[in-house]
């Protein structure tokens, strides 16, 4: 419910950037012959005229990522919040399967399961939850 709309939102943001790429190309092309030829007329050194194209390059793509709202860093969103959510996900599953063994969590969980898993506190002998766990996760990626 909450990385799903992230992620859709991140996918749209990467769509964007490349998008970006050819005008960004073709720009540059431009600023490097517009301050080849500044740079000739005021005498220039190459590391100056290689300063002053970076410079003014870094300034064009940003103002592209303003005008089009697609600064790169946006599309870290999903990673700052998955990151905390997998954190808490986790401590909250070992706080349940070793909790205080007076607390009745962990005598609920090693009588709760299903089918081949009747234990929820010993681990999966078949690996098929871990492995199907991994290819649904993997189908989600790729998707």
């Amino acid at each position: 419910a909450v990385t799903l709309p992230l992620a859709a939102h991140q996918s749209r943001l990467l769509g964007k950037l490349e998008n970006l790429q050819p005008e960004i190309k073709k720009l540059a092309e431009r600023l490097r012959y517009e301050v080849s030829v500044r740079g000739k007329q005021l005498g220039w050194s190459e590391k100056v005229a290689r300063f002053h194209f970076k410079k003014n390059l870094r300034r064009i793509i940003t103002e592209l990522y303003i005008r089009d709202n697609c600064h790169p860093f946006k599309a870290t969103l999903l990673v700052w919040v998955q990151i905390p959510m997998w954190v808490c996900v986790s401590l909250a599953l070992r706080n349940c399967s070793v909790g205080a063994v007076d607390s009745g969590v962990q005598e609920q969980f090693s009588a709760g399961g299903a089918l081949w898993f009747t234990d929820l506190t010993a681990p999966d002998s078949t690996w098929i939850l871990p492995v199907s766990l991994g290819l649904v996760n993997l189908l989600i990626v790729e998707v």
